[in-house]
């Protein structure tokens, strides 16, 4: 398993759930692909860029083409992307992020996978989650993208989770604020298939607990609440959530009241997880992530053993 602190851009915002059929034929061909690669990545020199920010981070050298197959509101400011991806030489890392290049739109986007994995590997699909911004792919995806729009991606980032077989069991806690939820998401579907795989077949990696601490606004813009609590539901010795919002103004439901916690998330709820068999996985705001990292650090933590992403 590997990660790093790397410093990735903000995610995006909204439409109506929309499928369509993984058979359908990409048109982008080879030589497509290159040039609308080299075309986005000539033109694409602000200083806020995420090709910019991200220059020295690795990424693979495979650009695969992808067909939006749905689109769903996430939240009112969130829409979450299905892209199929027939390349089979395209794959991920949980936590990974791509390069999202748009056919006629000269600055590259880089959104974080909220997918896990396996299915990738089982449905040759992943899922982004974007946040509406002024920022031209955000806008592309929130008011031109349509079902079976055709873009490029190519993976890339040293923030994620990917233990091997014979690695010692580990405990995972995952702090998120905001859209900064996304790759920790994809980590969390990831230790749930990985405790699938142990209990269905006794093999493969052993996955220790998982905590959750996710901070939003409020419960609307808390982001996959049924897929969080889906997964704490059904590992409910492995998986746990603490949900915070900060400025909550309605009610919550009475489905959600039991996770939910009104104010920040503390340092002392993650001091009382710190043990040298456990992995911290931060991503959110720079002075959030900045914050955690710092407490973390003081308590003596391994730098090994805190990874830690900024999204802008």
């Amino acid at each position: 398993m590997a990660c790093a602190a790397v410093l990735v851009p903000g995610l995006l915002r909204s439409s109506s759930g929309t499928i369509c059929s993984p058979a359908a034929s990409l048109k982008l061909t080879s030589s497509a692909l290159r040039h609308l690669t080299l075309t986005s990545i000539m033109k694409s020199k602000r200083k806020t860029d995420h090709l910019e920010r991200t220059a020295s981070v690795v990424r693979q050298e495979v650009v695969s083409a992808a067909k939006v197959c749905g689109a769903v509101n996430e939240s009112p400011s969130v829409k979450r992307l299905r892209l199929f991806v027939a390349d089979k030489d395209f794959s991920f890392k949980a936590g990974q992020w791509v390069d999202f290049f748009i056919p006629g739109v000269s600055v590259v986007g880089g959104f974080s996978i909220c997918s896990s994995p396996r299915m990738l590997e089982e449905e040759r699909m992943i899922e982004l989650a974007v946040k509406y911004t002024n920022h031209p792919p955000a806008l592309w995806i929130h008011n031109q993208c349509t079902l079976d729009s055709e873009v490029a991606v190519r993976v890339g980032g040293e923030f994620f989770f990917d233990p091997q077989p014979a690695d010692a069991p580990r405990n995972l806690v995952l702090i998120a604020g905001g859209v900064g939820i996304n790759p920790l998401l994809s980590i969390l579907r990831h230790a749930a298939d990985l405790h699938r795989e142990w209990a269905d077949k006794g093999g493969g990696y052993e996955m220790g607990t998982i905590k959750l601490f996710y901070s939003a606004q409020n419960t609307s813009e808390l982001l996959f609440k049924k897929n969080i609590l889906d997964l704490v539901n059904e590992f409910p010795e492995k998986i746990a959530c603490r949900l915070h919002v900060t400025k909550q103004t309605t009610q919550i439901s009475a489905e959600l009241k039991p996770y939910i916690t009104e104010g920040r998330i503390t340092e002392k709820e993650i001091s009382d997880h710190v043990s040298k068999e456990t992995l911290f996985y931060i991503c959110g705001p720079p002075p959030m992530t900045d914050f955690f990292s710092k407490q973390l650090e003081n308590s003596h933590v391994p730098p090994e053993h805190i990874c830690f992403e900024k999204w802008w």
